[in-house]
């Protein structure tokens, strides 16, 4: 005879031995008599020890702990390859592509941390906003280490600071001349300096954090019909 969960309405095992929980949605399936009903609740811990095996997670819930400990480790190879990149022009592609990828790299080491938590576009759109957000940190700690060290360790920022001078002058050239002769002492301070690197460092992150958001919607999606139900 076919059994079905008095909260889902979904089928139960049949077999021996099976699991007290319903495998859809998790919810208990131990019956108390009416003599009983007034004795105080079953810990989770208690009820795992009296049938012998654990309630499946909550549906549509994230192990937070599993996530961000996936989502660190990619942010933490990322900032890696961008240090390369910065020495080596054969890593840049490779560094874009490890990005670009990031979110379903993250999505890929969750689930197999944690192979029968619920997933879906949800899901992986909400690990994917903490994916962007590590990689934002990771990239903009490294980018901003490396800039210390170049500046007064190697004193290699030469380069740097003539491209910079060549885009700023590039702008004073589009303004009137007038304009341009007022603000020129402006734009060349080290503060308009710092406030556009500040400003280009906000639109990576928001580009990101965009990107990485639909990134684990996309990885969710691909994924929904792997979880328990």
């Amino acid at each position: 005879m076919h059994q079905f969960c008095h909260r889902c309405g979904g089928e139960l095992p049949a077999g021996v031995g099976e699991s007290a929980f319903c495998p859809h949605c998790g919810a208990p399936q131990l019956r108390l008599s009416l003599e009983n009903q007034s004795a105080p609740e079953t810990a989770a811990g208690d009820l795992a020890a009296s049938t012998g095996a654990m309630p499946p997670p909550r549906p549509k819930t994230i192990v937070w702990k599993a996530a961000i400990r996936s989502a660190l480790f990619v942010a933490a190879i990322a900032a890696l390859l961008s240090l390369g990149a910065m020495r080596s022009q054969l890593l840049s592609s490779v560094t874009m592509l490890w990005v670009f990828s990031a979110s379903l790299v993250t999505m890929s080491l969750y689930q197999r941390a944690q192979p029968s938590a619920w997933m879906d576009v949800r899901v992986g759109a909400r690990i994917g906003v903490v994916v962007g957000l590590c990689l934002a940190l990771a990239l903009g700690a490294s980018t901003a280490g490396w800039g210390l060290i170049s500046r007064y360790v190697l004193h290699s920022m030469a380069s740097f600071d003539a491209q910079m001078a060549e885009m700023l002058n590039h702008s004073l050239q589009q303004m009137p001349p007038e304009k341009a002769s007022t603000v020129a002492g402006l734009v060349h301070s080290p503060e308009f300096r710092g406030a556009v690197m500040t400003g280009g460092f906000a639109m990576m992150s928001a580009m990101l954090l965009l990107m990485s958001t639909l990134g684990g919607a996309f990885a969710g999606l691909l994924r929904m019909r792997r979880g328990p139900a």
